[in-house]
C-alpha cells in the first residue's frame, strides 16, 4: 500500500489527511469525543474540498483518532450564530460530493456525527460501535437533515424509536437496518473503510440517502404515539419529532430538511430544551469537588463487600457485579442470603434477555457473588457497603467490628440515607476513611447515589468514590452531612405541608393529582403508600398523635396492606378511599381544624415552593455545591421532570420573587438566601 501525505496539512491540525491506493482518509482528532465544533467542521470541509479537486483521489474516508467517532455536535453552540460551514451545511456538501465519500465508525456516533456519517455515500463500522440521535434527551430533535436521511434508510419504523427514544443501537442491528453497509474488524477499520472504498469507487450512481423514497406505513406514527404515550408525557421534543415525520414523510427531501430546520429552532428556543440542557452540563458538574483536585491519586478498588442482604443491599451487590467486580455479601441469615443470590440471579437474567450483557457476562457475574454468613471474609474488601437497616446502634456496631477486621486503607461506606454519618466515622479509629454512599431504590437501576461527605473524609476517598460511581453507571453528588442529606431533607417540607393541606381541606387525590399534573411519577401520598405508612411508627395503636399515627393504628400502612392514604386493588392500582377520606375528617375536626376550600394555587406554593425554600438552605448552608447538584439529585432520584430542570432551574424559570410572592402569601418562612437571590432579580444557576 503507498501512501502519499496530503501537503495541506499543519503541525497540531486536529483534521488530518492522507492518501492511500486513491483513497483520501480525513481523520479528526479532537480529544475527548471528536465533538464537531467550528474548527472540526472547517477541516473536515477543506479536506473534502482537496479530496474532490485531486484527480489521483478516487474516493474519501470519514474517520477519527482516539476512542470515538463523532460523538455529536459542540452543543455550546447551541443558542447561539453557528460559524459557517454550519453542520447542515457540511453534511450536504458531503452528500453533493461527485466522489464516494465513506464514514469509517468505531466507538459512538451520536448526534451529529451519525447526522455527518448518514451524510455520507457509505457507512462501516466495527462491530463494537454504536449509533444514535440522542438530542431528543437534550429537548432537541436532529437538525441537520437527520430526521429525513434517517426513515430514507432504515424506514420509519426503526427511525421513530431511534430519534424519538433517542437510544443508540448496536452495529449489528445497523447493519440489519440498512443504516450501516458493512462491518469491519475491530483493529483495521481504517484499512477496511479504504478497501471498501476502493471497491466502491467506480459504482454510480452515487447512493445519496437524500435521493431516497421513505418506506412507511401511515399506521406507524399512531400506534407509536400509543405505545409511548406514558413516556413521552409533558416531553415537548418526542411529541415534536412524531408531527415531524408524519408531516414530511410524503414530503421531498428539501421541503423535509426546511420542516425540520423550523422545528429544531422552535425548541431550542424554548424552555424544556433549555432546561435539558441544562441539566446535561449539570451532571458533568457534579463529578467536580471544589476543593479536590482533579488528578487526586485515588485508591485501589478491585473487590467489594456489601453487608446486609435485603432489597438494597442486593441491588447494590448487582451494581457492583454488573461493573466487573467480585462482590463478597454478608448477612447473618442464611435465608436472607439464599433469596439475595436468587433475586440477583433474576436481576443478571433479566439484564441478559435485554441485551444489556452476554450469557456469557451473566454467567461471569453470578460467579463473581460470594454469598457468606463469615463477616471476617471481608478482610480483604477494597470498599465496603454496609446497607443494614437504618438504625444508629446497629450502625456502629457494624462498623466497630469492620474497624476490627478491614484492611489498612479500605473505603467503609454506609448507604444511610438520613443518618449522620460523623457520628458513626467518630466511633472507630480511621474516620477518614468512612464516607456516605446514599443509592436509591432499585440499587441496580436508579443512576443517582448521593456521596455524602463527612467532617473527616478523605479527599482521596471522595475522589475515589466519584471515579468508582461512574464505573457502576451512577451520576454522583457531592453532599455534606444534615439529616437527609440533599434529597430527603427536602422531601420533609413537602411531606409536612401536604399533611397540614389535608388538615385544611384538601384530599390526598386532589394534592396527588397537582402533583402529577407537574410531571411527578406520583403525588407525596401515592409515594407514602408505595414506602409504607408504618416507617417510623412507634408501634402503639392507643397513642394517636399525627394522622398517620391514626392511619398506622388502623392497619393502612399502604400498598404492602392493600390499605393507606388510598385503596389498592389486586394490581396495586390506587383508587380513592371513602374509609381514608373519613380517617382524614375524623381526625382534622378532633385537632379542631376548620376544613376551607383549597386551590391549586395554595398546593403548588405549600409543597413545591417550600421545596424551593428548603434547597436555598440546604445552599446556603453548604450542604450542596452548587444549585445544579440539587437539580441532578432530584431530576435522577426522585421523578422531578427532566423537562422542568430541577427545582432550582425551575425556580430561576418562574421567576424568584414570584417564589418569595408564594411564600409570603400563606406566611411561609423565606430563607434568607432565596430572599437576598430574588432582591437582585437573580438566578440560583448561573
Amino acid at each position: 500500500m503507498s501512501a502519499e501525505s496530503n501537503t495541506a496539512n499543519r503541525p497540531g491540525a486536529i483534521v488530518t489527511s492522507e492518501i492511500r491506493d486513491g483513497v483520501m482518509t480525513i481523520v479528526t482528532d479532537s480529544p475527548p469525543v471528536n465533538a464537531l465544533s467550528a474548527q472540526v467542521r472547517a477541516g473536515l470541509l477543506a479536506a473534502l474540498r482537496d479530496a474532490e479537486a485531486d484527480p489521483a483521489v478516487k474516493g474519501a474516508v470519514i474517520a477519527c483518532a482516539g476512542r470515538t467517532f463523532f460523538a455529536g455536535a459542540d452543543i455550546t453552540e447551541f443558542g447561539r450564530v453557528m460559524a459557517e460551514p454550519t453542520l447542515p451545511q457540511l453534511a450536504g456538501a458531503i452528500e453533493a460530493c461527485a466522489k464516494p465519500v465513506v464514514a469509517a465508525i468505531h466507538g459512538t456516533a451520536l448526534g451529529g456525527g451519525l447526522e455527518l456519517a448518514l451524510a455520507c455515500h457509505y457507512r462501516i463500522a466495527v462491530p463494537s460501535a454504536r449509533l444514535g440521535l440522542p438530542e431528543v434527551k437534550l429537548g432537541l430533535l436532529p437538525g441537520a437533515g437527520g430526521t429525513q436521511r434517517l426513515p430514507r434508510l432504515t424506514g420509519m419504523e426503526t427511525a421513530l424509536g431511534m430519534i424519538a427514544k433517542g437510544d443508540p443501537v448496536e452495529a449489528s442491528e445497523a447493519l440489519h437496518c440498512g443504516l450501516v453497509d458493512r462491518l469491519a474488524g475491530e483493529d483495521g477499520l481504517i484499512a477496511d473503510a479504504v478497501g471498501f472504498t476502493a471497491e466502491v469507487a467506480a459504482l454510480r450512481p452515487l447512493p445519496r440517502a437524500s435521493e431516497r423514497a421513505v418506506d412507511c406505513d401511515p399506521a406507524v406514527f399512531a400506534a407509536f404515539r400509543e405505545a409511548n404515550a406514558r413516556r413521552f408525557r409533558g416531553f415537548e421534543a418526542p411529541n415534536a419529532i412524531v408531527d415531524l415525520l408524519e408531516a414530511s414523510a410524503d414530503r421531498p427531501f428539501g421541503e423535509g430538511i426546511a420542516m425540520e430546520s423550523r422545528a429544531f429552532e422552535a425548541l431550542l428556543a424554548g424552555t424544556q430544551s433549555a432546561a435539558q440542557r441544562h441539566l446535561f452540563f449539570a451532571e458533568r458538574a457534579a463529578a467536580k469537588i471544589r476543593d479536590v483536585p482533579p488528578d487526586m491519586p485515588q485508591r485501589t478498588i478491585a473487590r467489594v463487600g456489601v453487608i446486609g442482604a435485603g432489597t438494597m443491599g442486593g441491588g447494590i451487590a448487582m451494581a457492583f457485579l454488573s461493573a466487573g467486580f467480585p462482590v463478597t455479601l454478608v448477612d447473618a441469615s442464611e435465608e436472607a442470603l439464599r433469596k439475595a443470590a436468587a433475586t440477583i440471579g433474576g436481576m443478571v437474567d433479566a439484564s441478559a434477555a435485554k441485551g444489556r450483557m452476554t450469557g456469557e457476562q451473566a454467567r461471569a457475574a453470578m460467579q463473581r457473588l460470594m454469598p457468606t454468613l463469615d463477616f471476617a471474609s471481608l478482610a480483604d474488601a477494597d470498599l465496603i457497603v454496609e446497607a443494614a437497616y437504618e438504625d444508629m446502634t446497629v450502625k456502629k456496631e457494624i462498623f466497630a467490628r469492620l474497624d476490627r477486621i478491614a484492611r489498612p486503607g479500605a473505603i467503609l461506606a454506609t448507604n444511610t440515607s438520613f443518618l449522620d454519618i460523623d457520628i458513626i466515622a467518630a466511633s472507630i479509629s480511621r474516620p477518614a476513611d468512612v464516607v456516605g454512599m446514599h443509592f436509591f431504590s432499585p440499587a441496580h437501576v436508579m443512576k443517582l447515589l448521593e456521596v455524602v461527605r463527612g467532617a473527616r473524609t478523605a479527599k482521596d476517598v471522595l475522589a475515589t468514590v466519584m471515579t468508582l460511581a461512574k464505573r457502576i453507571g451512577k451520576i454522583a453528588v457531592v453532599a455534606r452531612v444534615c439529616h437527609g442529606f440533599i434529597g430527603n431533607r427536602m422531601l420533609v417540607p413537602r411531606q409536612i405541608h401536604a399533611e397540614a393541606l389535608l388538615m385544611d381541606g384538601a384530599t390526598p387525590s386532589q394534592i396527588d393529582a397537582v402533583h402529577v399534573a407537574f410531571g411527578m411519577p406520583m403525588g407525596p401520598f401515592q409515594m407514602a403508600d408505595l414506602a409504607g405508612l408504618d416507617i417510623g411508627w412507634h408501634r402503639d395503636p392507643n397513642r394517636i398523635e399525627t394522622l398517620r399515627d391514626a392511619f398506622a393504628a388502623q392497619g393502612r400502612w399502604g400498598q404492602k396492606t392493600g390499605a393507606g392514604f388510598y385503596d389498592y386493588d389486586d394490581k396495586r392500582r390506587p383508587h380513592a378511599s371513602p374509609v381514608a377520606e373519613a380517617l382524614i375528617a375524623r381526625f382534622r375536626a378532633s385537632s379542631g381544624h376548620v376544613e376551607r376550600a383549597i386551590s391549586e394555587e395554595e398546593i403548588v406554593v405549600r409543597t413545591l415552593y417550600t421545596m424551593v425554600d428548603e434547597a436555598a438552605r440546604i445552599l446556603e448552608e453548604g450542604i450542596a455545591q452548587r444549585a445544579g447538584d440539587i437539580d441532578v439529585v432530584w431530576t435522577q432520584g426522585y421523578g422531578w421532570p427532566a423537562y422542568r430542570g430541577g427545582p432550582m432551574f425551575w425556580a430561576d424559570t418562574i421567576g424568584l420573587p414570584t417564589i418569595v410572592a408564594g411564600l409570603e402569601k400563606y406566611g411561609l418562612p423565606v430563607a434568607p438566601l432565596l430572599r437576598e437571590t430574588a432582591a437582585r432579580d437573580g438566578r440560583f444557576n448561573r
